[in-house]
């Protein structure tokens, strides 16, 4: 549990970095620049003989830790920073709220089980969605910003519950000596949405602190924060792991409205945002 109170600390500060010194820059291209800083970090430690602590053959091993990453942050990342696009960082920071919500239904769906109660809390968790959309929204854009969160959110769950299920299996093996494989993934992912937007340009157009902002991001946040993260998801139980999907929430968002001087109604933030709480939080009351 530690570990996973240490990486929410360090992405506390991410939501109103990206919103306030990223927000003109290709989204795919910031996704990009994160994982191509955090890759280095851990790619000295990489070890092949590793894989062969799994059952199986080593490269079959190392092709499902890069699906892995592909999912957890080529994809969760090219929906979550297009979201800053259509809404502010600490309403970006409350719509992953629901993130404890997937974890439970990929540990639902990994053990073949059903709970449609998981469906209602889904709604409520919309709702309270809704009531945080201030009036002067275009709605369109309000819940684009929603969608393309939550795209992220299962995503990310996904990635943390099938990790740590691989890990499960192996409990011998040592995380930083597997990790590269993930963040490698993820650059793949991220290398074809640039390639595919022609977003390669704006790496000229980088301003001294946007440069910084992206090493704090790809360097920390990214590269020691979701490697702690994962390690930690090993060692608590899947409803503990639910739970502190959340922990980075209150921070973020208090971030965002004294740090980087956000405005929000206090009323709608703690009513949409209690309503998504609750949400959550009765989806991780049983445990997935």
């Amino acid at each position: 549990m530690p570990l996973l109170i240490v990486a929410t600390l360090l992405w506390a500060l991410s939501f109103g970095l990206i919103k306030q010194q990223l927000a003109g820059l290709d989204p795919n291209l910031v996704a990009w620049a994160r994982l191509a800083l955090a890759l280095p970090l851990l790619l000295p430690f990489l070890r092949w003989r590793e894989l062969s602590l799994w059952p199986g053959r080593p490269w079959r091993q190392a092709l499902w830790l890069v699906l892995i990453g592909a999912v957890q942050y080529g994809l969760m990342y090219t929906g979550y920073l297009a979201s800053f696009r259509y809404a502010a960082a600490h309403q970006v920071a409350l719509f992953t709220v629901t993130t404890p919500l997937y974890v439970c239904l990929v540990h639902d769906a990994w053990a073949r089980r059903f709970d449609p109660r998981n469906l209602l809390l889904a709604g409520l968790a919309v709702v309270g969605a809704a009531v945080l959309q201030p009036r002067v929204w275009d709605v369109g854009a309000a819940w684009l910003g929603f969608a393309l969160v939550q795209a992220s959110c299962l995503c990310f769950a996904f990635g943390q519950v099938a990790y740590r299920q691989m890990r499960r299996r192996a409990l011998a093996v040592r995380d930083h000596a597997v990790f590269a494989w993930l963040y490698l993934g993820g650059l793949l992912v991220c290398t074809l949405t640039v390639s595919a937007t022609g977003g390669w340009g704006g790496l000229a157009t980088l301003g001294a602190g946007q440069v910084w902002t992206l090493l704090y991001l790809g360097v920390v946040a990214s590269g020691l924060g979701f490697f702690l993260w994962n390690r930690g998801a090993v060692t608590v139980t899947p409803g503990a792991l639910a739970v502190l999907n959340n922990l980075k929430i209150p921070l973020a968002v208090a971030a965002a409205l004294t740090i980087f001087g956000e405005q929000a109604d206090l009323r709608r933030l703690a009513l949409g945002g209690g309503l998504m709480l609750l949400a959550a939080t009765l989806a991780t009351r049983r445990g997935p």
